[in-house]
């Protein structure tokens, strides 16, 4: 019988592999260009998934620490998530230099062409919306997902402390 820590990093586990598979999605098939906040978004998740499946195959007194780990993976996604929503609400400007178009004042055009990326990129401060009508962008929804993704496997592990010991 699995426990319900190992029933909790697998539901987590699957719950984060499917929301890294529709933002992976949403660009191969839905035609979304991510911006490089959308693409540092991402890291955490890819983390999150390896500690969960490494977690799930470990005996069960390591099942605990891996969740820990996967809880500071959905806080990091916490972080990043804010600081792209902050930037999408034009809070502050985005600290990734990719976000920002090239400067072209007084070059050829020639070195115009040149300094052209072969995808075109898009600004970081605009926001993408994966489902029409909910008015959430899809750094919102990152930011809402990993809260209530490592709040529930924090949760689990907070009401279940005397049990884990």
């Amino acid at each position: 019988m699995l426990s319900r820590m190992r029933v909790t990093l697998a539901a987590a586990t699957v719950a984060v592999g499917a929301v890294l598979f529709a933002a992976h999605a949403s660009e191969w098939w839905g035609g979304l260009i991510p911006c490089a906040l959308c693409l540092v978004e991402r890291w955490p998740y890819r983390i999150a998934l390896g500690i969960g499946l490494i977690g799930l195959a470990m005996p069960r007194r390591f099942v605990w620490p891996f969740m820990m780990l996967f809880v500071v993976a959905m806080m990091a996604g916490t972080a990043a998530g804010a600081v792209h929503v902050g930037v999408e609400y034009k809070a502050w400007p985005s600290p990734m230099p990719e976000c920002r178009g090239p400067d072209l004042a007084g070059k050829s055009l020639a070195e115009r062409l040149a300094a052209m990326p072969l995808r075109p990129s898009k600004p970081c401060d605009e926001p993408s919306y994966l489902i029409s009508f909910i008015p959430l962008s899809m750094a919102e929804m990152n930011l809402l997902f990993t809260v209530v993704t490592g709040g529930a496997v924090a949760g689990f592990l907070w009401f279940r402390r005397r049990d884990l010991t």
